[in-house]
C-alpha cells in the first residue's frame, strides 16, 4: 500500500486523499510518486472515468516539503518533475479543496481539470517568503485563470485568496459547505464519468488548446475534432438513447 496517499474507487471514480497529515501533506518527492504510480495504470482503465485528489479538513495541501531543498545547484533537476506525469494524465481530475491550498498545493489543485472548493479553503503562492518563486506552475496557470493583475499581486504579496473571492475570479468552479465537499464531487465526478470516456477526454483537450493556440487554429482543431466523433459507437448510442427518449449506455461492451 502507498505511504503517503490513501485510494478508495466508487463504481468509475477514483479518489485519491493526500495523507500526510502531520505535514499538512506536504507534497514530498514520495507522496508524488505514490500518486502517479497509483494512478498510471487506472489513467488507461477503460472502467475509469474520473479522478478526484482531495486532502483532508485542515490542508488540501501546504505547499511542498521545504525540508532539505536548500544549498541546490544550478544544474539541479527539478523536485518537481514527478508531477508532470500527474498533469499529464488524460482521465479528467478534480480537485476537492478543504482547508490550506498553498504554494505547491495551490499549483496540483491547477493540474486538475478544475477545483471544487469547501467553505474553509484557502489558496496562495508564497513561495516569495521563501526567496523562492513558485516552481510548478503557479505562476502560468494561476494567471490564466485569474488574470494578470490578481496573480501578480498574489505571487508579489503572498496574501491568501478565500472560497469566494476564489470562486468569483474563477480560480474554483464551485463552492460547498465543508461537510458536503466530498459527496458533491463525488457524484459530479460520477456524472463525468458515466460519458463515454474518449468522448471527455477528446472535449478536455479541446479545452485546454486554449493555451496552446489563436482562436482561429482553435477553432479549425475544434471543427476536425467534431467532425472525428461522427458515426462513432458513443455517437450513435447517444443519438439513439435521445430519440428513445432514454439514458445513454456509454461504458459498456456494446459501446466501447
Amino acid at each position: 500500500m502507498p505511504a503517503n496517499i490513501k485510494i478508495s474507487r466508487h463504481d468509475r471514480v477514483v479518489l485519491i486523499t493526500l495523507d500526510r497529515p502531520k505535514q499538512l501533506n506536504a507534497l514530498s518527492e514520495g507522496l508524488a510518486q505514490d500518486v502517479v504510480d497509483a494512478l498510471t495504470a487506472l489513467d488507461a482503465d477503460p472502467s475509469v472515468g474520473c479522478f478526484v485528489i482531495t486532502g483532508n479538513e485542515r490542508a488540501f495541501a501546504a505547499g511542498a516539503e521545504i525540508r532539505g531543498r536548500s544549498g541546490t545547484t544550478e544544474n539541479a533537476v527539478s523536485p518537481f518533475a514527478t508531477w508532470s506525469a500527474f498533469a499529464a494524465f488524460k482521465t479528467p481530475k478534480i480537485a476537492a479543496v478543504q482547508g490550506y491550498a498553498l504554494g505547491g498545493g495551490c499549483e496540483l489543485a491547477m493540474m486538475c481539470d478544475y477545483i471544487l472548493a469547501g467553505a474553509s479553503a484557502k489558496f496562495g503562492q508564497p513561495e516569495i517568503k521563501l526567496g523562492v518563486i513558485a516552481g510548478m506552475g503557479g505562476t502560468q496557470r494561476l494567471t490564466r485563470l485569474i488574470g494578470r493583475t490578481k496573480s501578480m499581486r498574489m505571487h508579489l504579496t503572498a496574501r491568501m485568496m478565500n472560497a469566494e473571492e476564489a470562486e468569483a475570479c474563477g480560480l474554483v468552479a464551485a463552492v460547498f459547505p465543508d461537510d458536503e465537499l466530498i459527496d458533491a464531487v463525488l457524484k459530479e465526478a460520477a456524472t463525468i464519468a458515466g460519458f463515454d470516456k474518449s468522448t471527455v477526454e477528446l472535449a478536455r483537450e479541446a479545452v485546454n488548446k486554449v493555451d496552446e493556440m489563436n482562436q482561429s487554429d482553435g477553432l479549425a482543431w475544434e471543427e476536425g475534432a467534431f467532425l472525428s466523433t461522427l458515426g462513432t459507437p458513443a455517437h450513435t448510442e447517444g443519438v439513439a438513447a435521445f430519440r428513445e427518449k432514454r439514458t445513454p449506455k456509454f461504458n459498456v461492451p456494446d459501446n466501447t
